[in-house]
């Protein structure tokens, strides 16, 4: 049985992508109204797996979670690519005639907007998440009401489907990072078989720091295959970078690793792990 930490309710896309995740294991869900309670939850027992989104195709990097990740102290054993779907859905007895408001999270609001657009005559109600959307009408019987949310949301609330796919961009992915207390880190995933990491460092304020490191990977056949920086709070114009690097050598990506550590000011392997 896994124990994951998860930032939503049953229904949500962390669910979703939790299950798809660990799809043949038994999964037990912690759910927390916060990413700060994922990871105190991990805190608490080390033997609690947690699982964060961390970047959108269209919405971009959600930056907090790369700071929080930092400072946890967990390790990334795994990612997971979640193709994000929404579905308007209302109560069994209701249809198109009887509903008159839609809600749901403002981000699940704006990805369908072009959609609502060709129903101007329902009121756009903006809440705090999908899936807690799809379950508040259920047990309010809110007639009347429709949500915007994933169909399997729709479902486990009993919630009839009025249109599925509804979303204006059908390429739209998030990405989900596992992590665990580093202790439990070799039992989640074959070191021998990882091919990605996620490192964070900080730079001296000299002209080319980041090229000279760059180069060096690029020099040990590793590839970036993502940088985010992030402002050093309390030092101006200092900037934390972190970078997703993949690579076939294990070994030599190591070595890569030793070769920029003499050019940064600190550095930090947040986790290494197979490649969604």
């Amino acid at each position: 049985m896994k124990r994951i930490a998860i930032q939503g309710i049953q229904g949500s896309f962390h669910d979703i992508a939790a299950h798809e995740y660990f799809h043949n294991e038994q999964v037990q869900l912690i759910c927390c109204d916060t990413f700060e309670q994922v990871f105190a939850n991990v805190h608490q027992d080390p033997t609690v797996i947690s699982l964060l989104a961390i970047e959108n195709t269209i919405a971009g990097s959600l930056l907090h979670n790369y700071e929080l990740l930092r400072d946890s102290g967990t390790t990334i054993v795994g990612e997971h690519k979640l193709h994000i779907t929404h579905c308007i859905c209302c109560l069994p007895d209701d249809d198109w005639t009887t509903i008159h408001e839609v809600h749901s999270h403002p981000v699940a609001l704006m990805q369908c907007r072009e959609y609502l657009s060709t129903h101007a005559e329902l009121k756009i109600v903006e809440a705090e998440d999908t899936a807690g959307s799809a379950k508040y009408i259920h047990e309010h019987q809110c007639h009347g009401w429709a949500a915007i949310c994933h169909a399997e949301a729709a479902k486990m609330y009993g919630l009839k489907i009025l249109e599925d796919h509804i979303e204006d961009n059908k390429h739209n992915f998030t990405r989900f990072l596992i992590t665990t207390d580093p202790r439990k880190a070799d039992y989640l995933r074959p070191l021998n078989d990882v091919d990605k990491s996620t490192v964070v460092f900080t730079l001296p304020h000299t002209e080319g720091s980041l090229s000279k490191v760059l180069t060096i990977l690029s020099f040990y056949d590793i590839n970036l295959t993502k940088i985010q920086s992030l402002p050093v709070i309390g030092h101006e114009w200092e900037y934390m970078f972190y970078v997703d690097v993949t690579y076939t050598d294990l070994i030599r990506y190591r070595q890569s690793i030793d070769a920029i550590t003499p050019l940064v000011k600190s550095i930090k392997i947040l986790g290494e792990y197979k490649a969604a």
